[in-house]
């Protein structure tokens, strides 16, 4: 089973998010922005920047807390930048 990890991007927060889920990344996209509690329901407009997809749920998770880490707008830009994704 493929898990992956991604990261949305909200124009009305100015703001990113970084998860991973085991489910499509259009399908976990869905549950974001649909009714719910949460960081990412303070808005609709979230969209898939980037993701990267892993053979397991441990690397995601891995992946997912060292961008976390980052902690800096300017770093997951160049994250996503440096990445080529055709399909985003």
């Amino acid at each position: 089973m493929q898990h992956f990890c991604y990261i949305l991007f909200s124009s009305s927060l100015d703001r990113f998010y970084v998860g991973s889920t085991s489910d499509s990344v259009e399908n976990r996209l869905k549950k974001h922005l649909s009714n719910h509690c949460g960081f990412t329901a303070k808005a609709k407009d979230w969209k898939i920047v980037w993701v990267e997809t892993f053979s397991n749920k441990s690397d995601a998770l891995k992946r997912e807390s060292f961008i976390k880490k980052m902690k800096s707008k300017i770093s997951i830009k160049k994250l996503i930048e440096s990445s080529e994704h055709p399909d985003l």
